[in-house]
């Protein structure tokens, strides 16, 4: 599968190399998150980085309406038992964030982001060190 470079900000592979070194060196970058969320979406769990970055601009939230509305879209479309793009974590973590909800703290969606964190990156991130994405991108590199 190859990724248009048009999707990238400037200089998008100048990273590339270090992104081997921990999926934070990923995560870390726009040009790393698009090409670990494509895929992510190849493998059909695009979810989990969406999840994983709603969350982070969740923790940048300053007001509080702001918070409430923000909190109750990342629950409806990744947490709830029929969100469309639901999350896979355990039943414990998901009904504590559904009791809590009413009342969301820039903390609410901490313990699922750490849940989806450690999928990604103890599942996702080798598999995707593997991947033809990640290699063409390393052979573009190579290559200049």
């Amino acid at each position: 599968m190859a990724i248009k470079l048009c999707c990238f900000p400037k200089d998008p592979l100048g990273d590339v190399e270090t992104w081997s070194e921990s999926v934070d060196k990923v995560l870390g970058c726009k040009a790393g998150q698009i090409a670990f969320r494509e895929f992510l979406k190849s493998e059909y769990s695009e979810e989990n980085i969406l999840f994983w970055l709603a969350c982070e601009e969740y923790k940048k939230i300053k007001t509080v309406p702001e918070m409430i509305s923000s909190a109750n879209r990342i629950y409806s479309e990744f947490v709830h038992s029929d969100a469309p793009r639901q999350i896979n974590i355990d039943c414990g973590t998901r009904d504590n964030i559904t009791k809590n909800i009413s009342q969301p703290t820039l903390t609410s969606f901490d313990s699922a982001q750490k849940l989806i964190y450690s999928l990604m990156a103890r599942d996702c991130y080798p598999r995707f060190l593997k991947s033809d994405i990640y290699h063409g991108l390393l052979r573009r590199t190579d290559s200049r």
